[in-house]
């Protein structure tokens, strides 16, 4: 993949002449997911592609408390610090619509939705899924949402982020994508044994929906640029669930779009599926693979096992001097149970241990308080001030040990929080990796 060509254009070109190119989008703002991500991109000469959602980047700060100016500052400053080049790196904004206003009436929601695609255009995202999928205020008789209506509030986005970059000229036109069965971002609230998958009627109806509202708007120019859709390919992780996909049953959606010339799927939702799953789903057409919890989700593996590394160092660390990192998070969580609550339940210790451990990862939330980086930085130091002996790091971070004893890594805390997370990166990277498709 060539560094100067737009990357969607040269993927959507390569899947349809058989090739099963894809790329990982990466839903973090965890400032450490993202050094691993450039030191991965920049080993391996690949790009970049990281994401911000509607609720966590808007005009208005989003819960990160940046606007999409300072996280393209955030993001820019990171693979600078980390020597990967500006064109090796795209932006996406990910549920750019109404979300965040969805319990306001239709007008002000909407008002506020062109104000956000405009923010993320004039800042640099390229990258802009549209989603205007939910229902809206008292105004909204129906839910779900007419196809319809949101097809035309797409259009009305899609032509936002054409006056803004039209505006301002900052790189390559904007891409869209479409696509109103949206996975519940970060994972499902309630266990799941099976989804539904989108049938290829409903993916027609989309698509043919979205264009007429598009050239409505007089914007045929931009509908070449619509390049993925979102479907529900059958995936979908929770607290407790992984729903693994299936590959015969998204045959029919395989084979609709291979009639499509410009598109591709989009699949949200990836996170926890295992290496030969994601592989099949990028030769399946489902080419771009959201990914968020997950990574962060490794990173607080990797934390664990270098706080249970020091509880065990009894003669190098004294009691008094160590972070108590885990009582800390499970207290501050506890105190401020506001990203977590809902999406656990059970008694004191099923909480306990979902704070802990849910493939949900809620305490991703947590990471930027400013107890949990004191006691972070806390147990940094102190496995900074010793060598970690290998018996340990045998016990707590096998992969890492291996490649600590290969001499492939380094045997600090920094170097093991790094390699783990970048254990999920090489897992997509490989499914993303071109091989030809056989059918």
């Amino acid at each position: 993949m060539s560094a100067n060509s737009y990357f969607l254009d040269e993927l959507i070109a390569e899947q349809k002449r058989g090739v099963s190119l894809g790329i990982a989008s990466l839903c973090s703002a965890h400032p450490m997911v993202l050094e691993a991500a450039m030191r991965h991109a920049r080993k391996n000469g690949t790009p970049v592609l990281v994401e911000a959602t509607c609720n966590q980047v808007n005009q208005f700060g989003g819960y990160t408390g940046m606007t999409p100016q300072k996280f393209v500052d955030f993001v820019s400053g990171i693979a600078k610090d980390n020597g990967v080049e500006a064109n090796q790196v795209y932006l996406g904004g990910d549920h750019l619509g109404p979300n965040v206003w969805q319990h306001e009436m239709a007008k002000s929601a909407m008002q506020k939705s062109v104000q956000l695609v405009q923010a993320y255009v004039k800042a640099g995202f390229t990258k802009l899924h549209l989603d205007a999928s939910m229902k809206l205020g008292d105004d909204d008789p129906q839910s779900p949402l007419p196809v319809e209506v949101s097809a035309s509030r797409a259009a009305e986005l899609a032509q936002a982020g054409e006056a803004a970059w039209q505006a301002c000229c900052r790189g390559p036109a904007p891409r869209y994508i479409i696509g109103t069965e949206v996975p519940v971002p970060g994972g499902a609230q309630e266990h799941e044994s099976g989804v539904e998958l989108t049938s290829p009627a409903d993916v027609k109806e989309t698509i043919e929906l979205t264009r007429r509202a598009f050239v409505k708007r007089g914007l045929e120019e931009a509908w070449e640029r619509v390049v993925a859709v979102v479907v529900q390919p059958g995936v979908e992780f929770g607290d407790d669930f992984v729903l693994e996909y299936k590959p015969d049953a998204a045959i029919p959606l395989v084979k609709f779009i291979e009639t499509e010339p410009n598109l591709v799927y989009e699949a949200h939702s990836t996170d926890y599926q295992t290496r030969q799953a994601l592989g099949q789903m990028v030769r399946d057409h489902f080419a771009i693979l959201k990914v968020g919890p997950a990574l962060t989700f490794a990173f607080r593996e990797a934390v664990f096992a270098l706080a249970s590394i020091e509880s065990e160092l009894q003669t190098q660390i004294r009691p008094m001097q160590r972070s108590q990192l885990l009582e800390v998070m499970d207290d501050v969580m506890v105190n401020l149970p506001e990203y977590w609550s809902k999406y656990y339940g059970g008694n004191e210790y099923d909480l306990r241990f979902a704070r802990k451990f849910s493939l949900s990862d809620r305490v991703r939330y947590y990471w930027p308080d400013a107890r949990i980086q004191e006691a972070l930085g806390k147990l940094m130091k102190n496995l900074n001030e010793i060598q970690i002996p290998y018996s340990l790091l045998s016990q707590y971070a096998p992969q890492q040990y291996e490649r600590i004893r290969e001499g492939l890594l380094e045997n600090t805390p920094q170097a093991m929080l790094m390699d783990r997370i970048e254990d999920v990166l090489r897992i997509y990277s490989e499914a993303c990796t071109p091989t030809t498709v056989h059918r």
